[in-house]
């Protein structure tokens, strides 16, 4: 989940979309191929400064002394130098000729009305600067994959047999695939190779299985255990592994995993990019009471109205919900929740699972407060951002008569995809690597 905490005075301090814990089918979660360095994180508007690890830390005061949020910040490939830019950049102009405007309790009194400050990639400049970093950063994992495949001073002992290998580093990899069934992908898939070796040893002298992660008390024992379950492999859940591999360098939001697993044709097909036949993988849905999930409409409504008697058809009907406000009803609960705070009657608690309980004795599950309270625009956004429930929903029966009247209501943030195929062609990523692969 994005970083986030109740504040004490109740107010909410989410920075960006939550997301839900991985199901052993799912790979949503992006990889984190970010590596922290020594160069401090600073706040575009004042002198506060984190070290990298810290970086939620300086997020959130950015939200909440400056309602300023950064979208996607785990996509940025070099976080300081974009916060730099950026620092020096509203010194020049203001705040609003850069950032979407989001206003609170937009129907509400005007003083309990509060701006805040959306900067994302929708603004061309904002996503020129990422490319930048991106391609910067391509290039160093690059130039340092080249680097060792070319070396001939790589020396290493196997983790399983102990035998000594010189020379290339395939040589140890390849061992250790073929006579110890351990793969971690192909040599020229690696980068940081011996950082990544000797993050797998210090795991086995710590008597850690490698996939499990479950400590042994011994390496005899550690070592039928991962014969014995097959588990001479390493854990694809675990975001520590991919920084070593250059794929997350390549395709932000995918996994190494996802990608290994497709034809690597495709990377040299430029002259065909129909995407008619594309297929998402399938995503449950989960309730919003508890940690249930189903992979059909039908099934999670079904269960949130026997488990937890909440109906969300009927409020749909009863309030006449469009689908953007059952979109905004929607994130407005999960926010609630999250924050620990009954919907109904704006009650908080200690921890998530008092407010439910307190929500399921007194009735208050199916009890909303006015519309005014989450019929919002900042409910627009996903408390979760792989929240599948919000694809189950749909406008409600009327038909498609009054489509022409529905899109008046709905604001839309503008995104320049005029000539998507142009840009899918002239792609810097793209282009580099056309580059690369040609003078390999």
């Amino acid at each position: 989940m994005a970083a986030s905490e109740p504040s004490k005075d109740g107010k909410d301090s989410i920075l960006e979309p939550l997301c839900f814990p991985d199901q052993p089918a799912d790979t949503s979660s992006p990889p984190g191929v970010q590596c922290p360095g020594s160069e401090p994180l600073v706040c575009l508007f004042c002198s506060e400064s984190v070290p990298p690890p810290r970086k939620d830390v300086l997020l959130r005061h950015l939200l909440m002394e400056h309602k300023l949020v950064i979208a996607d910040v785990k996509l940025i490939a070099d976080v300081p130098k974009y916060l730099l830019y950026w620092k020096g950049r509203f010194l020049e102009q203001p705040l609003t000729d850069f950032c979407s405007v989001i206003k609170t309790n937009s129907t509400g009194p005007v003083e309990k009305q509060e701006d805040y400050f959306l900067l994302c990639d929708v603004l061309p400049e904002d996503r020129v600067l990422r490319e930048k970093l991106q391609q910067k950063r391509l290039e160093e994992v690059l130039e340092q994959q080249q680097k060792e495949r070319d070396d001939s001073s790589f020396h290493r002992l196997c983790m399983f047999c102990s035998e000594e290998f010189t020379g290339n580093r395939s040589s140890l990899l390849n061992h250790m695939a073929r006579e110890h069934s351990f793969s971690i992908g192909l040599p020229d898939n690696i980068v940081y190779c011996s950082e990544f070796l000797d993050t797998l040893q210090d795991k086995l002298d710590s008597l850690q299985c490698l996939y499990c992660e479950k400590t042994f008390r011994d390496k005899t024992t550690l070592k039928d255990h991962m014969r014995k379950k097959a588990h001479r492999r390493i854990n694809a859940k675990n975001h520590e592994y991919d920084r070593f591999y250059v794929i997350n360098y390549l395709e932000l939001g995918k996994t190494w995993e996802e990608v290994q697993s497709e034809d690597d044709r495709e990377l040299a097909d430029d002259e065909d990019d129909d995407w008619s036949d594309w297929q998402a993988h399938p995503v449950s849905a989960v309730c919003l009471f508890c940690d249930h999930q189903s992979e059909t409409l039908e099934q999670i409504y079904a269960h949130m109205k026997e488990a937890h008697g909440f109906d969300l058809h009927l409020l749909k009907t009863e309030l006449n919900l469009k689908f953007y406000q059952q979109v905004k009803l929607v994130n407005f609960i999960r926010r609630q929740i999250h924050q620990s705070r009954c919907y109904g009657c704006t009650r908080m608690f200690d921890c998530r699972a008092d407010a439910l309980r307190h929500i399921a004795a007194e009735g208050h599950v199916m009890k909303l407060p006015e519309m005014s309270a989450w019929d919002q625009p900042q409910y627009y956004f996903p408390t979760y951002e792989n929240d599948a429930l919000l694809c189950t929903l749909s406008d409600s029966e009327e038909g498609d008569g009054d489509e022409e009247h529905r899109g008046e209501e709905i604001p839309v943030i503008a995104e320049d995809i005029s000539n998507l195929r142009a840009l899918k062609q002239s792609s810097v990523l793209k282009q580099l690597l056309k580059e690369r692969g040609g003078s390999s």
